[in-house]
C-alpha cells in the first residue's frame, strides 16, 4: 500500500493500469481529450503488480484497475470517473493539471 500512495502522489493525475484493458484506455484518453496527460503506471508490466492490485482493492477501488487518484486522492475507476464526467465535476477536478 506504501507503494500505491507514493507512486499516486508522483504527479497529480496517476492512472493504475493494465496493458490489455480497454475501460484504461478509454479513461486515460478521455483525460487527454480533456487536456490532462496522467501518469499511467501499468500494473502487468511491474513486478509488484499483484500486491499493488491488492492494495488497490483494500483502498476501496471497486475494480482494481483503472485506478484513479486526483491530487492524491483515489477518485474510482471508470464508474466513478465516467460520473463525474457526466455530472460535470470531472473538468473542476481536473483543471489545475490541464496542460497549458
Amino acid at each position: 500500500m506504501e507503494k500505491v500512495t507514493r507512486l499516486a502522489n508522483e504527479k497529480g493525475v496517476v492512472i493504475f493500469s493494465k496493458s490489455s484493458c480497454c475501460l484504461c484506455y478509454a479513461v486515460n484518453i478521455l483525460f487527454q481529450e480533456l487536456g490532462v496527460n496522467p501518469v499511467v503506471h501499468e500494473i502487468d508490466h511491474d513486478p509488484e503488480g499483484r500486491e499493488i492490485e491488492k492494495a488497490l482493492t483494500r483502498m476501496g477501488c471497486a475494480a482494481p484497475v483503472p485506478a484513479v487518484f486526483i491530487g492524491g486522492k483515489m477518485v474510482g475507476s471508470t464508474n466513478e470517473v465516467m460520473s463525474l464526467h457526466l455530472g460535470g465535476q470531472l473538468t473542476t477536478l481536473l483543471k489545475p493539471y490541464v496542460s497549458s
